[in-house]
């Protein structure tokens, strides 16, 4: 594995493909490894959703979570991406949270619903969590030309790494190894999504490996 020659560790295989051990500095950590890739992660060479970072974003995301903490029922995360750059962005936000909730009573709908307010095109999908994350909300910000299908199925696969699993024994904790065919191009979609749907107490590291043997840290 290229993680093991990338942290100068000894590998050992667990009982799954998706269970490995990692021997560093006398540590032994579980490691648990997913490739995330499905639908439209597969087309040849698709390019990465551009993100947006600004104040305005990070703001309407921080309300969003703090709204949704108590509304998305425990094992759902609301999935929502919004075109930027964001309009009205308070009255962007009241809105958001009246959508979210329509779906979050309707529970697990096939296809996000969709919207525009204030310009803005809004895709909303309440997602069942089986696995490690608690999230309420992963959102996304994204230029209008960027495909938000991705970032729905790139979500969607995150959210079925498993539940957490017994770290007693595991002097070094327990990590996450995500395996893709993406560039390098990539890694801030991934960071992005990993942010907000995986806790530290979830992974004490979150690694990229990807196929040519790039390994990058995306959480540590």
């Amino acid at each position: 594995m290229s993680v093991a020659r990338h942290f100068g560790a000894t590998l050992e295989h667990g009982a799954t493909p998706r269970d490995a051990y990692l021997i560093i500095a006398g540590k032994r950590i579980a490691v648990e490894v997913t490739a995330p890739e499905a639908g439209r992660l597969r087309r040849p060479r698709p390019k990465p959703p551009r993100l947006r970072f600004d104040r305005v974003v990070v703001g309407l995301l921080r309300r969003l979570r703090a709204a949704l903490s108590e509304r998305v029922p425990r094992g759902a995360t609301a999935v929502v991406t919004i075109t930027a750059p964001i309009r009205l962005a308070s009255r962007t936000a009241a809105t958001l949270e009246e959508m979210i909730g329509r779906p979050v009573r309707a529970r697990f709908a096939r296809q996000p619903l969709r919207k525009t307010v204030h310009g803005n095109r809004i895709r909303i999908q309440i997602m069942r969590s089986s696995g490690t994350s608690t999230s309420a909300l992963a959102g996304f910000v994204h230029n209008g030309d960027s495909d938000p299908g991705i970032l729905f199925d790139l979500t969607r696969a995150l959210l079925r790494v498993g539940a957490a699993g017994r770290t007693s024994g595991f002097s070094g904790g327990r990590w996450l190894v995500i395996a893709t065919e993406h560039p390098p191009a990539w890694i801030p979609t991934y960071r992005h999504a990993c942010s907000q749907l995986f806790a530290r107490a979830d992974f004490q590291r979150i690694v990229l490996a990807s196929a040519a043997g790039d390994v990058s840290t995306l959480a540590a």
